[in-house]
């Protein structure tokens, strides 16, 4: 049958790769969630038990060309510090196939230190959390797996105080850095939430946050 014979509308291209509504939808979603450091970002995806995609290993190395700097370091809290396309790839590809090779990101050198292997397994959701999730908002729902988008929010002096305690345990960096970098996170935080929030990011606590993701998954 030649194209003039085929019904209006219809064209070979057409009929070839018709599929059922919904054939090409991800196999899982992606829930971004983001919130300044010491939110509770990480507290919450342990409790959830989720499969967790942890975006500051996507943090370039302290070396790399072109690093943002501040208060005499380099700026981890500006994106440019952070491989957006590497991370954005890797949500693709497991919210596709279920699995994807991640970086492994040592915080105290500032340096990508091996890989591993990220395996969702049959859960429908996967965590991608960080203070640049709010990044990759628009390009996960123009890719169709993002199932939502948080930013946690807290009292900022809550924030500070569990950051702090938190960077110090980790020895993060020398007592001085931060105290300097935490005293500037503590100033830009609204400014900061409210960036995540013209990104795609919705606002929450930490509990509600929890029971939202919880419904998505019963849902």
């Amino acid at each position: 049958m030649d194209e003039s014979e085929l019904p209006a509308g219809d064209t070979d291209s057409d009929t070839l790769f018709d599929v059922p509504a919904g054939a090409r939808r991800p196999a899982r979603r992606i829930v971004l969630l983001t919130g300044p450091s010491g939110s509770g970002k990480t507290a919450l995806t342990r409790r959830l038990g989720l499969p967790v995609m942890n975006l500051d290993d996507f943090y370039r190395d302290l070396d790399h060309p072109g690093m943002p700097m501040r208060y005499g370091i380099v700026d981890w809290d500006d994106p440019r510090s952070w491989d957006h396309d590497g991370a954005l790839d890797a949500l693709r590809t497991v919210a596709r196939t279920g699995r994807a090779e991640v970086p492994v990101y040592d915080i105290p050198t500032s340096r990508r230190t091996g890989g591993a292997v990220l395996e969702a397994g049959d859960a429908p959701v996967v965590v991608a959390e960080g203070i640049f999730a709010a990044e990759l908002v628009a390009a996960c729902r123009a890719e169709g797996i993002l199932a939502d988008a948080i930013c946690l929010s807290q009292p900022r002096l809550v924030t500070f105080w569990f950051r702090f305690l938190r960077d110090v345990a980790e020895s993060r960096k020398p007592l001085p850095t931060l105290v300097r970098r935490g005293w500037g996170l503590l100033r830009a935080e609204p400014a900061l939430v409210r960036r995540w929030v013209a990104l795609g990011c919705r606002t929450a606590t930490p509990a509600q946050a929890e029971r939202d993701i919880r419904a998505l998954l019963a849902a």
